[in-house]
C-alpha cells in the first residue's frame, strides 16, 4: 500500500515538472527584464532631475511635466501625433480593404499579386523610408517620372510642405503595412458564408448594397484588429518619420517619439523620461476607448 502511495506521488510530482507552464517562464522572464522593469523605472525616472550633466539623480516632483507642458513644443508634437496616428488609421484600412476586394478571387495571379503587396511587411521601416525619401527629393525619381509624362521639368517638394508633408508621410507608413491589413480582410471575407451573400442576390441586391448592409458589418472583428494595430503602431511611429523628414519641415512632422529621441541626444535624460510617460498615457486615454467602442460595436453586430 505505501509503495502504490509513494509511486502516486512520483507520478503526481512528474506532473507538475512537465505541466506546459513551465514553458513560459523564459518567456515571461524576457518580459520582465526587458518591458515590466523598463516600464517601472520610466515612471520612477519621470519625476527626477536625471540627465548627463549630473552625477547624482535627485528627486523633481512634477518639475518635468510643468517645464514641458509649459513649453509649446511637447503640445505641437502631441498633437502632430495624434493627426498622423488618424490619418495612418484611415490610409491603411482604406488601402487594405480596397485590396482585399479586388484580390478576393483565389487566382493564381491575385497570389502574386498578394505576395507583392506583402513584401513592404517585412522590410525595414527605415529602408522604406529612406527609399521613399530619395523617390520624393525635388530631382527625385517621382518627379522625373511626371516630367517625362508631361513633358515638362517638375520640382516638386514633395516633402517641403508644411502643410501636406504629413498627409505624404501617413500614405508612406500606411503603404509599408497595407499588407497587413490586406490579409486581414481577406480572412474576413472568407469568413462570411456564401450563402448569405446568395440570399442577398435573390433578393436583388447589388454589390454596393450586399457590402455595405452584409460584408462590412461582418467584418466588424477584422476592422477593429486593422484600426487598433494601425492607432497603437503610427502613434508609436519614429523609423519612417526620421528616414523621410526628420521631423521637418518646422516640426510639421515631429511625432513625440522623434521629440523623445532628441530630448535624450541633448543628454536631458529625465524630460524624455517624462516624454515616454506622457505618450504611454496618451495612447491609453484615447487608442483604448476606440479600440473599446469598436469591440461594442461588434456585439452589437
Amino acid at each position: 500500500m505505501s509503495t502504490n502511495t509513494t509511486l502516486a506521488k512520483g507520478a503526481a510530482r512528474r506532473r507538475r515538472h512537465d505541466h506546459p507552464l513551465w514553458f513560459l517562464i523564459p518567456a515571461l522572464a524576457v518580459l520582465v527584464v526587458f518591458f515590466f522593469v523598463p516600464t517601472l523605472f520610466n515612471f520612477v525616472y519621470a519625476f527626477t532631475d536625471w540627465s548627463s550633466f549630473k552625477s547624482a539623480i535627485g528627486f523633481a516632483g512634477i518639475d518635468n511635466f510643468v517645464s514641458l507642458f509649459s513649453n509649446g513644443t511637447l503640445l505641437n508634437a502631441l498633437k502632430v501625433t495624434l493627426v498622423y496616428a488618424v490619418l495612418v488609421a484611415v490610409f491603411q484600412n482604406v488601402f487594405g480593404l480596397a485590396l482585399a476586394l479586388l484580390l478576393e478571387r483565389d487566382t493564381r495571379v491575385n497570389r502574386a499579386v498578394r505576395v507583392a503587396f506583402f513584401i513592404p511587411v517585412v522590410m525595414s521601416a527605415l529602408a522604406v523610408g529612406y527609399i521613399f525619401q530619395a523617390l520624393l527629393k525635388p530631382d527625385g525619381a517621382l518627379n522625373g517620372i511626371l516630367g517625362a509624362l508631361f513633358g515638362t521639368e517638375m520640382a516638386i517638394p514633395w516633402l517641403g510642405s508644411t502643410t501636406w508633408t504629413i498627409v505624404v508621410v501617413a500614405v508612406i507608413h500606411a503603404w509599408k503595412w497595407m499588407g497587413l491589413s490586406m490579409l486581414i480582410y481577406l480572412a474576413g471575407l472568407k469568413t462570411i458564408g456564401e450563402d448569405v451573400l446568395e440570399a442577398a442576390r435573390l433578393d436583388g441586391a447589388d454589390r454596393w448594397t450586399m457590402f455595405r448592409a452584409i460584408r462590412f458589418p461582418l467584418l466588424a472583428p477584422a476592422v477593429t484588429f486593422n484600426v487598433a494595430t494601425a492607432l497603437l503602431g503610427s502613434m508609436n511611429g519614429f523609423d519612417i518619420v526620421q528616414a523621410t523628414t526628420e521631423g521637418g519641415p518646422g516640426g510639421t512632422t515631429e511625432l513625440l517619439n522623434i521629440f523623445i529621441f532628441r530630448t535624450f541626444g541633448q543628454g536631458l535624460f529625465a524630460q524624455a523620461t517624462t516624454m515616454s510617460l506622457v505618450l504611454f498615457l496618451t495612447v491609453t486615454i484615447l487608442a483604448f476607448p476606440v479600440i473599446r467602442f469598436l469591440r461594442k460595436r461588434e456585439d452589437v453586430l
